[in-house]
């Protein structure tokens, strides 16, 4: 049997808005609406190598809110961060640097920022360096993943705030949540549903966890299933039904799996998405969140629902 496939139209062209910017980042809200970052010229890297956190001339970020109906625009101008993420906070938006660094003597990078809807600064916090994903609930709990440097430590960090590979936190900036259950080297997935359900996949396990229950310690839950996928980038799930990214040499192609009655997932079925060409996707940026994939492939945006997958599946 041929491997299912799904052809995608696109829900959205943003490209009026993306003349003389670039996209950094395609990320969905907890309100089912997607948020695309983009920055006018991106920044050259130290030496080749290293992501610049603070910048020696301004830039001016746009943020784009998108739904199948209307494209808001808000942009945000004479930065000298440099931000990667972009969450709805409550009212406000949560611009996020992956990077931040530590110059000794309690002196670091705040590398998060909350603005209004305008653009104009409202607070700014730390939320650690070598951020891997950034999802905000709907009641504002920030949720932030790590990867290796983030964790073991690098940009000047002898003692990393992302030490623990995973953390929720307040809309101010307080901590909220630490994990203290996966020995996390590099949280490579997280998929935040909502307050009371919160997924991430991390190596070395290559294990995939399930934070339940809140906060409380004697409340919080963390249940865990072995997925049976190397390095895989990301996955959305109604909690049942699951779609990966296949992981290491196939990232751009999916699996989907289901839950069993022992607690484990089925050994899944490879599964193709086609753009309204009925070609598959080259290099398109992904989100998973919730129930929901979100791809963006040059100004065109698709989407696809756990709902839809399994009309072709099942």
């Amino acid at each position: 049997m041929l491997d299912p496939k799904l052809t995608l139209l696109p829900f959205a062209d943003i490209s009026v808005y993306t003349e003389g910017f670039d996209i950094v980042s395609v990320q969905w809200g907890h309100d089912g609406l997607a948020y695309i970052l983009l920055i006018n010229q991106v920044p050259e890297r130290r030496k080749g190598m290293f992501v610049q956190t603070k910048l020696k001339e301004p830039y001016t970020y746009k943020v784009l809110i998108v739904s199948d109906q209307y494209v808001q625009e808000v942009v945000i101008g004479g930065q000298q961060f440099h931000y990667h993420y972009v969450q709805p906070l409550q009212e406000h938006l949560l611009l996020v640097g992956a990077r931040c660094t530590y110059y000794g003597n309690d002196q670091f990078d705040l590398n998060a920022k909350v603005c209004d809807m305008e653009g104009t600064t409202i607070r700014e916090f730390l939320l650690g360096d070598g951020i891997q994903s950034v999802q905000v609930t709907k009641h504002g709990t920030i949720w932030t993943s790590y990867f290796d440097e983030g964790i073991f430590g690098n940009y000047g960090w002898d003692q990393p705030v992302g030490a623990s590979g995973l953390l929720a936190w307040d809309a101010y900036g307080n901590v909220l949540y630490k994990n203290n259950s996966a020995d996390i080297a590099d949280c490579y997935a997280l998929n935040v549903v909502n307050e009371e359900e919160v997924w991430f996949y991390y190596y070395s396990d290559f294990s995939l966890g399930c934070i339940s229950g809140g906060f409380k310690p004697e409340s919080t839950r963390v249940n865990f299933l072995n997925p049976n996928i190397s390095g895989s980038s990301g996955f959305c799930t109604d909690g049942y039904h699951f779609l990966f990214d296949a992981g290491y040499g196939k990232h751009g192609t999916f699996i989907f799996k289901k839950m069993q009655k022992s607690g484990s997932l089925t050994k899944g079925t490879k599964f193709q998405l086609l753009n309204e060409k009925k070609r598959p996707f080259q290099q398109a940026r992904q989100d998973f969140r919730q129930d929901r994939l979100l791809l963006s492939e040059g100004d065109l945006l698709y989407q696809v629902t756990m709902e839809e997958l399994l009309s072709v599946i099942e």
